[in-house]
């Protein structure tokens, strides 16, 4: 439930709401995401987090980061840590969610609602906490991939969930088309 005159900040846990998106099969259009929650409320912040590889020559998640950045969503950004396990394998390591509880906690006396897109079970006492403050708060991701994406005591502490498949008609971008349509008739044609 969201009401028009109240403050409103999206928490968007970037690793996480892709790989939420990815395992109901699309991609999140975030000029539509943040026009929908600017139509239901004053939206007053939009914070994305992500870690980046910095020593990467090319990042595939830069030309993102660029855009939302130009685009109105506050970039929170650090550095993602490389390693290499146990059995050889290299690993990424860059883990945002003390950033983002820090950050939630900051805006908490300013805004009456707040969207945390994650499914992450570590931010149930940080949903409590603002809750306590007077914040209501909606969590998006999704109960409908295999295994669900969301834990149970994040959904069940949220004021509000919000099921990630139900908004793929508003925030969704368009499947693409692997082959355009004069291709695939030219194809058929060599049949």
């Amino acid at each position: 439930m969201f009401y028009k005159d109240e403050r409103l900040a999206l928490f968007i846990d970037g690793s996480n709401l892709y790989a939420a998106a990815k395992s109901l099969g699309f991609d999140i259009d975030y000029k539509l995401l943040r026009q929908e929650f600017m139509r239901r409320g004053k939206l007053l912040r939009a914070f994305y987090y992500t870690a980046l590889l910095e020593n990467d020559e090319y990042s595939p998640i830069r030309p993102l980061v660029d855009w939302l950045h130009y685009n109105g969503f506050t970039m929170v950004t650090k550095a993602a840590k490389e390693y290499t396990d146990s059995q050889g394998r290299r690993k990424v390591k860059g883990n945002m969610d003390i950033e983002l509880a820090v950050n939630a906690m900051e805006l908490a006396p300013h805004v009456d609602h707040i969207v945390l897109f994650s499914g992450d079970g570590d931010f149930r006492p940080l949903v409590e906490s603002l809750q306590r403050q007077g914040v209501r708060v909606s969590v998006v991701s999704t109960i409908r991939s295999q295994p669900p994406m969301i834990s149970d005591e994040l959904r069940r502490q949220a004021d509000n969930f919000i099921e990630l498949d139900g908004l793929r008609e508003v925030i969704g971008r368009p499947p693409r088309d692997p082959l355009p349509e004069h291709n695939r008739e030219s194809e058929m044609a060599d049949d």
